[in-house]
């Protein structure tokens, strides 16, 4: 049977482009679908009838605007987990000191993240103003000197003291970060400061009455450096999350310090 040009057996050698072929659905040659607007085709009696929707320049498939999703990885890389919120509130200077004596583990996680620079300035400088009396010689020189000599000298000693204290605690801080600790520095100095000064009190205060190099003087500080390691290791283990072993090793420096400067006579 012979068929016109406009039969149901052709379309008169004219072929409309379908789509994906035609200049305003999905791309050109060689460009990704998702590049063109695939929703747009030419007005024509064969044109699908869609709904219109409305353009949004943000969509996904338009050219230049392909969305890119970030993944956050620290968490594999071997970061350290973001710390707790405090355990309580901030102690009473007279609580934080009875507490490092009395309950050290829950007075040092309670005060982990809070700063006490008033208890630990204050506590430091009385301290260094009466270590001057706890060698035999200085304690000398120092009586037998006017006032306007000891004054300034029992000052200078305090003052001293109190920058001797806050180094030794920066450095316990530093080398506990280095070990894999996360505490903040500001805690970890201020404990570390009012540790030695609590911890040395009871030697200093025999030997301002007795000669230091008497035996239980001798004996009480041997103990009371212990007792201050010991300390020292739990806070800097409670304050940067280490166990102890890390602890120990970044309080060694500060106890060797204190070892060599206070309870063995060379300051």
């Amino acid at each position: 049977m012979n068929r016109g040009p406009h039969g149901p057996g052709g379309h008169g050698g004219h072929h409309r482009p379908g789509p994906g072929h035609g200049p305003g659905a999905g791309g050109g040659h060689g460009e990704p679908e998702y590049f063109g607007d695939a929703g747009t085709y030419p007005p024509g009696p064969h044109a699908p009838h869609t709904p219109h929707a409305p353009h949004d320049p943000y969509a996904a498939n338009n050219p230049g605007h392909t969305q890119a999703f970030r993944i956050d990885d620290d968490h594999y890389h071997g970061d350290p987990a973001p710390l707790p919120g405090p355990v309580g509130p901030r102690l009473h200077w007279k609580d934080l000191l009875k507490g490092i004596v009395t309950a050290p583990d829950q007075t040092f996680l309670r005060m982990r993240d809070y700063t006490m620079w008033g208890p630990a300035l204050t506590v430091t400088f009385l301290y260094g103003l009466l270590a001057i009396f706890g060698f035999d010689g200085a304690r000398e020189e120092a009586i037998d000197a006017t006032i306007t000599t000891a004054i300034p000298v029992v000052l200078m000693t305090g003052v001293a003291m109190v920058i001797s204290f806050l180094i030794l605690g920066v450095v316990t801080h530093s080398l506990a970060r280095q070990l894999g600790g996360n505490g903040a520095w500001q805690p970890t100095v201020g404990l570390s400061m009012l540790i030695v000064a609590l911890t040395d009190a009871p030697r200093l205060l025999l030997a301002m009455f007795a000669s230091g190099d008497a035996t239980f003087v001798q004996i009480v500080g041997w103990i009371t450096w212990v007792a201050g390691g010991a300390l020292l290791t739990m806070m800097v283990g409670r304050s940067h999350d280490l166990p102890w072993p890390k602890a120990l090793g970044a309080s060694a420096i500060q106890l060797l310090a204190l070892l060599s400067l206070v309870k063995l006579g060379t300051l």
